[in-house]
């Protein structure tokens, strides 16, 4: 690899062909292999080596391709024995991994509430003290966020042995579930905890799944471009935000202009988030125009300058007398443009921000005092301490803006490519996923991209029917006291039916564990129970109910709904279940219900035609509906023929 080459890659996270040994990175000391089916063993060698691959006295031989690719297959193992020891050797390297056991392993992954800690749980200090065991291993990935597919995993990241100290900081969800498994199946249990707080589900599939989709062709063509070239990747990605605020608030046309008349433009602080300094944007996500002068003299304006604004939450395009000079996204992350010689004037300056805020807090919110223009003489000339600003749409008004398809959590691929990629094609058990949170505006779209992420983990990790465990979001937000549209119970419904889709998807339902003022709940030993449930039943073949009721049908009985269920109906905390609604081309209306069985009896008001059921439709709903075994029902939608 040539110094530049080399610099480049360095640069952009990818992987160099220096290489340890022979092993792919997620073969280390302590690791779980996968019982019962064949074992894949892969790594990098040098081009077109004879790779000796010993598991243990087993041996197999392999040859690298011309990248020095290479892949075995050994025979399958049941679990139990003494530990394994597998080496590979290659030319004049060899490497030896040693303390191997045969037993389940699951990849366990998703946003904020999977990556939540141990430690952090309900009794985390109690649990964690208790979490030893030396036949349950633990590897976390890290937060690796890449725009092309990785080979290996950073250095450090290996299989540990289950301690207090280990499992302190592991998925707490995944912990749970899994230590419920090596309880029931006596087999050691190896878990992957691969998470990242905030990430959106389009960020786990891969290119190629995304691709098959037909709507995410233009993010990729510019992730591709960023890999190569992150310049020109920024730039495309900066004009298709142009296209998109172009397309959907044409209103805003010509307000990064110089010329424009900005004085009845309301006054706002240089410094803090806009919800705290405006009221008129209190609550406010959506676009929002920052103005402001700043005046040069003819020494300053001749130089070239770096344009400090801090951090922008969260997408801003930048213009300087009417010239873009760039675009970033990132709620945190400081902006800093270059300004070549000439770019700015001797006397009036016009500094034009395009400031979307996509939730939570907005604005140019870092410290006054560091916004400024640093002169290549070295001074530092200030902004004014106020913008004029006005604004351009609410969110609720225009489509979602294209996100920067390389950043990690928010982008397409970039956590496949680094967290997921250099896992496969390990044998694993199955997986476990808590997500959503993130993608509750885009329920539609979460129906097609659910499925595509099962599908295209499921070919990465051996090309099987591997049981995929989901966890239904729990409840957070306000509590409804009439019927709401509500963006939370419409990705619940989404994931209901992905579950009932396939035979080999699970759902394990959080609505009742959550907390309307809190979106992490602390009560991650029956989450991770609940999905433990269904992979005794859904890999394990145990006859063990998994969830709590969910709807089969509705019909119409006079003037009545009858709704049947999958399974009886028992109603806590009185002897009515509350929440269903029965809606029509007007609206929608909390009824009566009676539950007999696995049947629910809604009584329709006077004169209502109903076409569609719902229950538990909130944010935060209130659940008095379980089945036998005390799993809640779960909230859904449903159309009445």
């Amino acid at each position: 690899m040539s110094l530049k080459a080399l610099i480049l890659a360095t640069a952009m996270g990818l992987s160099s062909p220096a290489l340890a040994g022979p092993l792919a990175s997620v073969f280390s000391d302590h690791a779980v292999l996968q019982r019962d089916q064949p074992i894949r063993v892969w790594g990098r060698a040098a081009p077109n080596a004879s790779v000796v691959v010993d598991l243990s006295g087993q041996g197999v031989t392999a040859s690298a391709d011309g990248d020095g690719r290479w892949s075995a297959v050994l025979p399958a193992r049941p679990a139990g024995g003494a530990a394994l020891t597998l080496t590979a050797r290659a030319g004049d390297q060899t490497q030896t991994v040693s303390n191997l056991v045969m037993g389940d392993v699951w990849l366990c992954s998703g946003q904020s509430n999977m990556e939540y800690p141990l430690r952090q749980a309900l009794n985390g200090d109690g649990e964690v003290a208790s979490a030893g065991d030396p036949d349950i291993r633990l590897l976390q990935t890290g937060k690796i966020s890449r725009p092309a597919p990785q080979h290996s995993l950073p250095t450090g990241v290996v299989w540990k042995v289950s301690t207090p100290q280990t499992a302190a900081n592991f998925s707490a969800a995944c912990f749970f579930m899994g230590r419920e498994l090596r309880k029931t199946t006596g087999v050691p249990i190896g878990l992957i905890d691969a998470t990242w707080g905030g990430s959106v589900i389009q960020d786990w599939i891969s290119r190629e799944g995304l691709a098959a989709l037909k709507t995410y062709d233009e993010g990729l063509s510019v992730l591709a471009d960023y890999a190569r070239d992150p310049a020109l990747g920024v730039a495309r990605w900066s004009q298709s935000l142009g296209r998109w605020a172009g397309a959907t608030i044409p209103a805003a046309k010509g307000w990064e202009k110089p010329d424009l008349d900005d004085r009845a433009w309301k006054p706002l602080p240089t410094e803090g988030f806009w919800e705290q300094t405006a009221p008129d944007l209190a609550g406010f996500d959506g676009t929002v125009w920052l103005r402001l002068e700043l005046t040069l003299t003819k020494a300053q304006a001749a130089q070239g300058a770096t344009l400090a604004l801090g951090p922008v939450d969260d997408i801003d395009t930048t213009f300087l007398n009417g010239r873009e000079i760039g675009s970033t996204q990132g709620w945190d992350t400081p902006r800093a443009y270059r300004l070549a010689p000439g770019a700015l004037k001797a006397g009036r300056n016009v500094l034009a921000l395009r400031v979307i805020d996509k939730g939570g807090g907005g604005g140019a919110w870092g410290k006054a005092g560091l916004k400024g223009l640093a002169l290549d003489d070295g001074t530092f000339v200030p902004l004014p301490t106020a913008w004029r600003y006005k604004i351009a749409a609410p969110l609720t008004d225009t489509a979602l803006p294209p996100s920067a398809p390389w950043l990690g959590a928010s982008g397409l691929s970039t956590l496949r490519n680094g967290m997921i990629a250099p896992l496969a094609p390990f044998g694993v058990k199955g997986f476990a996923w808590y997500q959503g949170e993130s993608n509750v505006a885009e329920a539609q779209e979460y129906a097609r991209l659910m499925p595509a992420l099962i599908a295209d983990w499921r070919a990465a990790f051996g090309g099987g029917n591997q049981p995929f465990l989901l966890t239904q979001l729990a409840a957070f937000g306000p509590e409804a006291d009439r019927p709401v549209n509500s963006a939370w119970a419409a990705l619940r419904d989404v994931q209901r039916q992905v579950a009932a889709a396939d035979p080999m998807v699970g759902m394990a339902s959080a609505v009742d564990i959550g907390s309307p003022y809190d979106i992490h709940p602390a009560d991650k030993m029956r989450v991770g129970q609940r999905l433990a449930l269904h992979a005794r039943k859904l890999a394990y073949g145990e006859a063990v109910v998994a969830s709590g009721p969910a709807p089969l049908s509705a019909r119409r009985d006079g003037q009545a709904v009858v709704v049947t269920l999958d399974q009886p109906g028992v109603v806590h905390a009185g002897n009515r279940p509350i929440g269903f609604e029965l809606c029509d081309a007007s609206a929608c209306r909390f009824v009566d219900a009676m539950v007999d069985g696995a049947s629910v009896r809604l009584t329709a008001p006077s004169g209502m035609t109903a076409t569609k059921v719902r229950y538990a439709w909130a944010d935060s709903p209130i659940i008095n509906l379980f089945g036998k075994t005390g799993l809640p029902a779960t909230p859904f939608e449903l159309a009445v023929p």
